[in-house]
């Protein structure tokens, strides 16, 4: 296996569009890497520049100590999987997984050995006679996952492999590759729009937007510290809450105000400096609000949509704002009774919040909510 290098990568197209923006990023030998981000980002735009199937327009590629970027993809000794398993309808299993390493010139008896370890090790050994159209998707999944392995590349390209099952498919299958990878101590770059998938496979996730990496670090990092209000409102299902307020620095007591809220906070020196309000974004995720009696939380506002997902409930709470209500998202358990246009108190868990420039969309430090405050 062999680590790759991507140094100031560019990619714009003849109308103007530039689909990467100066882009720097490396994958350790053995890592596995995770492109996220919504769609027309970058990420398979990435993914194909890796590959050879596009030429950037300006910086390099380099597999190992390699530079690789004006190879052809043929040169390259990659591996891709692809949303569509693009496997060969008239073929069966074993002639599809090891279709790559005829094409290679593979001696007929090494070829024989590679599928039989392949097989073994994705449990296809019964499917080996079978056309592709006699399997399921997950069966044709793994299928094109070990005609990439059979291969015993460098590095492994996975475009989005998961996208075609369905929700229980694709879970399982998630857990298999994860398995896989762990055996296989392989180099991957791996593309989703599902953050999820991102969250559970990768060492470590970039999250991209508009052909740039906003956040690269390990999926915890990600999730517990986002560096704007766009990563933490990608990652995490449900979505975090983003609450417009104001720094208000009156006296000795600097507190957030919005939506009905006033949070008394600590301000660093240096912190939001100059300004006596200053306009930010609170956010919180909906499992870090908590249901309270009246009178002891820090908003109280009306349930107006409830959502069920089997292990607890996704509530909508409107809160009061200036210009309108503001909705709260809150998570909590399956068994606590709940009803629509029911009045409740929340309050939000001093140590679970996260403070964002509205300008900028930037995580702000230094300005941290005091534990006492109500």
């Amino acid at each position: 296996m062999a680590s790759i290098r991507l140094e100031q990568l560019r990619k714009a197209y003849p109308d103007g569009t530039v689909a990467v923006r100066e882009l720097d990023l490396e994958i350790a030998d053995g890592e596995l890497l995770v492109l996220v981000g919504p769609s027309g980002c970058g990420k398979s735009t990435v993914l194909r520049l890796v590959a050879g199937l596009e030429t950037p327009s300006r910086g390099r590629v380099f597999l190992g100590e390699a530079d690789v970027t004006r190879r052809p993809p043929q040169e390259r000794d990659l591996a891709m999987v692809f949303q569509s398993y693009a496997l060969y309808p008239h073929m069966s299993v074993a002639e599809n997984l090891g279709f790559g390493l005829r094409m290679r010139g593979v001696a007929r008896p090494e070829r024989t050995r590679r599928v039989a370890e392949v097989a073994a090790l994705l449990g296809l050994e019964a499917l080996l006679e079978r056309r592709p159209a006699q399997l399921s998707g997950g069966q044709r999944q793994r299928v094109a996952l070990g005609r990439a392995i059979a291969r015993e590349p460098q590095a492994f390209l996975l475009d989005e492999p998961l996208s075609n099952l369905d929700a229980r498919l694709r879970t399982e299958t998630r857990t298999e590759l994860a398995r896989l990878r762990r055996r296989l101590r392989a180099t991957m770059l791996y593309v989703t729009h599902d953050q999820e998938e991102a969250m559970t496979l990768g060492d470590r996730i970039a999250v991209m937007r508009d052909g740039r990496v906003q956040q690269i670090a390990r999926p915890l990092e990600v999730y517990g510290r986002p560096s704007n209000a766009f990563v933490a409102q990608l990652v995490g299902s449900p979505a975090m809450n983003l609450i417009p307020c104001r720094l208000v620095q009156s006296g000795a007591s600097p507190r957030l105000e919005g939506a009905g809220l006033r949070i008394d906070v600590a301000v660093a020196s240096g912190a939001r400096a100059g300004a006596p309000t200053s306009e930010l974004w609170l956010g919180v995720r909906p499992h870090d609000v908590d249901l309270v009696a009246s009178g002891s939380g820090d908003a109280e506002g009306r349930i107006d949509v409830v959502e069920a997902f089997g292990s607890g409930h996704l509530m909508h709470v409107e809160l009061p704002d200036e210009g309108g209500a503001r909705v709260l998202r809150v998570e909590v358990a399956a068994d606590r009774p709940i009803e629509v246009n029911e009045r409740v108190a929340v309050r939000l868990r001093r140590d679970r919040l996260h403070v964002f420039d509205a300008a900028t969309g930037e995580r702000v430090e230094g300005i941290r909510a005091t534990p006492g405050s109500v």
